[in-house]
């Protein structure tokens, strides 16, 4: 089980890095905010990935707080788009 929980945080993290690069590189705007996005799912997933390698049930609700997180500044920076295109 250890094994396949460490294998699960690199898979993660290699992935997150991927993230930054396109958050870095996006080439527009709303790629960055999945970018983003995806970040925030990936800290969440870290976290929860934590959570079964300590044992320890109390970072459960970290795994939620980033999840909300991620999800509304994702929506806030959605309507911040749909207000930047309209004339």
């Amino acid at each position: 089980m250890t094994a396949a929980l460490n294998i699960a945080s690199l898979v993660l993290v290699l992935s997150m890095a991927l993230c930054f690069v396109r958050l870095y590189k996006g080439p527009s705007l709303p790629d960055r905010v999945v970018a983003l996005d995806q970040i925030g799912i990936h800290v969440a997933a870290l976290v929860a990935v934590y959570t079964i390698q300590s044992g320890k049930l109390v970072f459960l609700d970290a795994v939620v707080v980033a999840a909300l997180l991620a999800f509304l500044t994702t929506i806030a920076f959605a309507r911040y788009l749909e207000q930047s295109i309209k004339p």
